[in-house]
C-alpha cells in the first residue's frame, strides 16, 4: 500500500467529449479503481485544456469570449465522466488560478536556469496541433496528424532550449527502460532524440488567450508548455508544497500515441530544467477507431459521449473497452454489432445471468451458515486472482476479461449440472440442497464481481447491496460469504437490443444536424434537398411591428428531444417529449410529420416557446411550441438547432 498518482491527458475544449475521450478516461479509471482495491491511496486527475489559438479562433467564430466558450464546453466533460462513473479525485481546468500560478512558477524556474531565451523563429506551423513541423515531417504540404495544410509563421518568441537536453534524456531513458510503455516505445523515443532535438517556442506575442510569462507579460505561454504543467499544478505546484511533495512524481501518465513526442521529450526536459523529478511511467495507447477508421468528424466516424449515454448503459461501454484493450499500443475498434454481441454474450449472458438464475431462491432463506462443498470451484476461481491481478497490473484488460469469463463459464456449468430449478420443484426434502447450490452460485457470482470491480464498479456496488455489504478490497475474492440475508433481486443489467442501436444511430444523425459533426453511419455528402443553393424564396410580408416589451414576454428556451412518436390519427403532428434541463420535461405536439422521422429527432437540440399557455388538443395536452422555419416555395419544415455548446434550459435573448 502506498500513494498512487495517475493522470489522463487534459482534453481540448474546441469540441464536445466523444467516445475517443471516454476510451482513455475509462481505462484510467479502471486502473485507479484497481489500485484502490489493493489499498493504495490514489489520486486520479483529469481535466480540460482551455488556452491556445484554436480556442481563441473558435470563440471568435461563435461570437463570444474565450472564457465564455470554455465555460460552455468544460462542464460537458464533467457531466459525461459523472455518467460514465469516473472516479477522478480532481478535474483541473487550465483557466483556473491555481494552474496560472503553477505555470508561471515553472516558466520562471526554467528561465532562471537559463533554458528559456528570446529568439526569432521561422517555420511551418499546424494550428490544430499547436506545433511546428519541418519539411521532412509533412505529408506532402499537410500536417502528418491532421492532414491539413500548415502555415508559414515567422515571429519573435521565447524558446525552450530542448537541444541542450539530448544527452540527459538519453541517459534517463537508458537507465529507466520502463519509463515508457509498451517497451518498444522507449526505442522510438531514443530514436527521436538521436535524430537531434529542436528548441521549441514557449510563448506567443500575437496571441492573447493564455497565461502571461512572469518575466515578459507581452507574451503568453505556448499551449504545450501551459498544458503539460497541469500534471503538477493540480497537485499543488506553486500553491501547496505539502500536497505536491506527497504526490509527485506521478506513477502513471496515460496518453494517446499522437502526443508521445510532447510527453516523452518536452515534458521531462521541462521538469529537468526546473529541477523536478521525472515521471515514473508514461503509458501510450492506440486510438479508438470506428469500423476501422480513426474517430473523425470529416469521415463521419464521430459519436458524442452524450449521444451514447442517452441510449445505452455506461457499463456496457466500460466492459467493451476493457475486453478489447491489451497492454500494447494497438488501436481498438468500435463496431456496434460486435459491441452488442460481446456485451450480451459475456456480461449479460454469463455474469449477470448467473445471479438471476439463483438469487431469488435465497431471498427467504439467506446464504447457508457454512460454505457448501462445491467441488473446488471457489478455490479454483480464487486461484485465477493471480492471473487477473497480473493482467490488471500490466493494463492488459483483455487478458483479465478472458480469465474472468472462463471463471464465469465454470460457474454457469455448475448451475447447469445442479439444476436448481428442478430442486425448487422437488419439495421440502430438497430445500437444503437448493440453498446449498444457490449459496455456491451466488458466491461465485460475487467473486466474479470483485474481479470485475475496476471495470464495472456499479455492478460491484449493486451486488454489495444484494448481499448486505460493499466490496472494499481485492482480498474479498478469496473468502466466500456465508450467513448473510439476500435482498430481493432485480435485474442488474439489460441486454443491448437492435432497437437501442438503431436509436443510437438515429440520434447520432440528429447530432450531426445540430452540431455540424457527421454521424457514425454517414459520410459528408452534398447539401440536402431544400438547402439554400443561392435561390431566394418568395418574400413573405413581415408581421405587424411589436415593441421590445411585447418580445420580452416570449420565453424561448433550448430543449433536447428525448422521445418522439407519430400521432396515428393526426395528419401533420408528431408527439415530442422535450427536456429543458434536469428533470424538467414536457409534451409538445409539432406539425412536422412527413418532414422529420421520429427516431432521427431523438437527442436533437431545438428551440421551444417555453411559456406558451398549455393547449388541450384531441390527442393530449401540448405544453409549448417547437420553433421551425418554412416559407412559400420551401420543400420542408426546418427545425432551428442551437450551436453545439448550448445546453437544455438556456434562454434565447
Amino acid at each position: 500500500m502506498g500513494n498512487y498518482y495517475l493522470t489522463t491527458p487534459i482534453y481540448y475544449v474546441n469540441a464536445q467529449p466523444h467516445l475517443g475521450h471516454a476510451y482513455t478516461t475509462i481505462v484510467c479509471d479502471a486502473v485507479a479503481r484497481w489500485h484502490r482495491l489493493l489499498g493504495d491511496d490514489v489520486y486520479f486527475l483529469t481535466g480540460t485544456d482551455e488556452h491556445g489559438l484554436k480556442i481563441q479562433q473558435a470563440a471568435e467564430a461563435a461570437g463570444t469570449t474565450p472564457q465564455a466558450f470554455t465555460d460552455s464546453i468544460a462542464p460537458l466533460f464533467q457531466k459525461a465522466w459523472e455518467r460514465l462513473n469516473i472516479s477522478h479525485n480532481d478535474f483541473i481546468r487550465t483557466t483556473e488560478q491555481r494552474h496560472r500560478v503553477g505555470v508561471q512558477k515553472l516558466l520562471q524556474a526554467c528561465f532562471d536556469a537559463g533554458d528559456i531565451e528570446l529568439d526569432k523563429y521561422s517555420g511551418l506551423y499546424c494550428v490544430a496541433c499547436e506545433a511546428y513541423y519541418t519539411e521532412e515531417d509533412l505529408d506532402g504540404k499537410n500536417c502528418p496528424i491532421h492532414k491539413r495544410p500548415v502555415e508559414h509563421v515567422e515571429e519573435e518568441n521565447y524558446f525552450f532550449r530542448l537541444s541542450r537536453f539530448e544527452q540527459r534524456l538519453i541517459d534517463w531513458y537508458s537507465s529507466h527502460p520502463d519509463a515508457v510503455v509498451p517497451d518498444h516505445k522507449v526505442n522510438e523515443v531514443l530514436g527521436f532524440i538521436k535524430q537531434g532535438l529542436q528548441d521549441f517556442s514557449v510563448s506567443r506575442k500575437t496571441l492573447t488567450w493564455g497565461v502571461p510569462l512572469p518575466f515578459d507579460e507581452s507574451h503568453v505561454a505556448y499551449v504545450w508548455f501551459d498544458a503539460l504543467a497541469n500534471y503538477i499544478t493540480a497537485i499543488g505546484y506553486g500553491s501547496d508544497d505539502a500536497m505536491f511533495n506527497k504526490w509527485w512524481p506521478v506513477n502513471h501518465h496515460f496518453i494517446g500515441k499522437d502526443i508521445t513526442y510532447f510527453h516523452t521529450l518536452f515534458w521531462p526536459a521541462m521538469l529537468e530544467a526546473a529541477n523536478l523529478a521525472l515521471p515514473t511511467k508514461v503509458r501510450i495507447h492506440g486510438f479508438l477507431t470506428v469500423d476501422g477508421q480513426k474517430m473523425s468528424k470529416s469521415r463521419g466516424t464521430f459519436l458524442l459521449a452524450r449521444t451514447y449515454l442517452a441510449h445505452l448503459d455506461p457499463a456496457a461501454l466500460r466492459y467493451y473497452y476493457a475486453a478489447k484493450l491489451s497492454g500494447g499500443i494497438d488501436d481498438i475498434d468500435l463496431n456496434l454489432d460486435e459491441f452488442a454481441a460481446k456485451v450480451n454474450s459475456d456480461l449479460v449472458g454469463k455474469v449477470v445471468n448467473l445471479a438471476s438464475r439463483t438469487a431469488r431462491w435465497l431471498e427467504h432463506t439467506g446464504l447457508t451458515p457454512e460454505y457448501p462443498d462445491d467441488g473446488g470451484l471457489f478455490a479454483k476461481a480464487a486461484a485465477d486472482a493471480a492471473e487477473i491481478a497480473a493482467a490488471y497490473e500490466a493494463c492488459d484488460f483483455a487478458r483479465a476479461m478472458r480469465a474472468i469469463m472462463l471463471a464465469a463459464d465454470r460457474a454457469n456449468a455448475y448451475v447447469d449440472a445442479e439444476q436448481p430449478w428442478k430442486l425448487a420443484k422437488a419439495g421440502p426434502e430438497a430445500a437444503r440442497k437448493l440453498q446449498d447450490v444457490a449459496t455456491v452460485a451466488l458466491n461465485l457470482f460475487r467473486q466474479l464481481t470483485v474481479y470485475l470491480a475496476p471495470v464495472l464498479p456499479k455492478l460491484a456496488a449493486d451486488v454489495g447491496a444484494l448481499v448486505g455489504g460493499p466490496i472494499r478490497s481485492w482480498g474479498e475474492s478469496q473468502t466466500p460469504l456465508v450467513g448473510h440475508s439476500v435482498s430481493p433481486f432485480s435485474p442488474l443489467m439489460q441486454r443491448v437490443d437492435a432497437k437501442q442501436i438503431e436509436a443510437l444511430l438515429a440520434a447520432s444523425r440528429a447530432e450531426a444536424v445540430s452540431t455540424g459533426e457527421p454521424a457514425m453511419d454517414q459520410t459528408p455528402s452534398s447539401p440536402a434537398a431544400g438547402a439554400d443553393s443561392g435561390a431566394a424564396l418568395a418574400a413573405e410580408p413581415l408581421a405587424p411591428t411589436c415593441t421590445i416589451d411585447d418580445f420580452a414576454k416570449i420565453d424561448l428556451r433550448v430543449a433536447r428531444i428525448v422521445a418522439a412518436e407519430e400521432v396515428p390519427e393526426a395528419k401533420k403532428l408528431l408527439k415530442l417529449t422535450v427536456s429543458l434541463g434536469g428533470d424538467s420535461t414536457r409534451t409538445v405536439f409539432a406539425g412536422i410529420k412527413g418532414f422529420h422521422e421520429p427516431a432521427a429527432l431523438v437527442g436533437r437540440l431545438v428551440v421551444v416557446v417555453a411559456n406558451l399557455a398549455p393547449r388541450q388538443m384531441k390527442f393530449g395536452l401540448s405544453e409549448g411550441m417547437v420553433v421551425a422555419a418554412s416559407g412559400a416555395g420551401a420543400e420542408g419544415v426546418y427545425l432551428l438547432s442551437p450551436d453545439s455548446g448550448a445546453l437544455p434550459g438556456m434562454r434565447l435573448h
